[in-house]
């Protein structure tokens, strides 16, 4: 789960990827020490990576915490996504991100999704080779993300005009699905069933139901008009009828 860093004042969130045990031998017995990978970013584009030691844990994410500040660095997203495909390799593994179209989500591990998260990514699909120790998976996201550029910048470089990309058309289509907004720019919800809601509770005398039958004939029950004569009462009626009749 991540961690706010209040004393930064920049809205830093911080993450603990993972908490590592050694032990030294001496003679007196072992000698522990721990070590922590902390990711930190501000979820806007911003992010870096920690890795320190120290006797106790919460020692080492403290200072895990103040090498990340350090080194955090600026990565170009692309409507809470990525502008396009790219691989980060660091040692023995690589990590292949892929732009996804809004809605989809951080499709990833807890390792990478820890680093795509704290970066500010919402839409991305991603995939592991190699091997998958969390130090080297961190640092080959890390280096995927640091090789995104934008299209302007490409442009810019190349001297050409570039068209519309297939991120540009996943995000288009985004917006013109996205659920519509009302005027106060609450999102609109669907209704409730509050007649489900009132007949689960206990004293009202009956179970919880999921849709059953007590659920329908509640339902036809408040939705029939108050007027109307019950199949009872019409029986009722119709029998004193007769009995004058005779």
């Amino acid at each position: 789960m991540a961690e706010l860093i209040a004393e930064e004042g920049q809205g830093l969130e911080s993450t603990t990827v993972g908490i590592y045990r050694t032990a030294t031998v001496v003679k007196g017995g072992r000698r522990f020490s721990f070590a922590a990978m902390v990711v930190v970013g501000d979820r806007a584009g911003s992010v870096g990576l920690g890795y320190a030691k120290a006797p106790g844990v919460p020692a080492a994410i403290e200072k895990a915490q103040k090498r990340a500040r350090k080194v955090m660095r600026k990565v170009t997203l692309k409507g809470g996504t990525l502008p396009h495909e790219v691989t980060g390799t660091f040692g023995s593994s690589k990590v292949r991100l892929i732009p996804a179209a809004p809605g989809t989500g951080v499709i990833a591990g807890a390792t990478v999704r820890a680093v795509l998260e704290m970066a500010g990514v919402h839409d991305c699909l991603t995939k592991a080779y190699g091997s998958t120790n969390q130090k080297n998976l961190c640092k080959a996201a890390l280096a995927g993300l640091e090789q995104l550029r934008s299209r302007d910048e490409i442009a810019a470089w190349r001297g050409v005009t570039i068209d519309k990309s297939v991120v540009d058309e996943l995000l288009e289509v985004g917006q013109r699905y996205a659920p519509a907004k009302s005027t106060s720019g609450e999102v609109a919800r669907g209704p409730v069933n509050k007649v489900g809601q009132k007949s689960g509770g206990r004293r009202g005398g009956g179970r919880r139901s999921r849709g059953g039958r007590d659920d329908q004939q509640q339902q036809q029950q408040a939705e029939a008009p108050e007027s109307a004569p019950s199949a009872e009462q019409g029986g009722e009626a119709s029998g004193g009828e007769a009995s004058t009749s005779e």
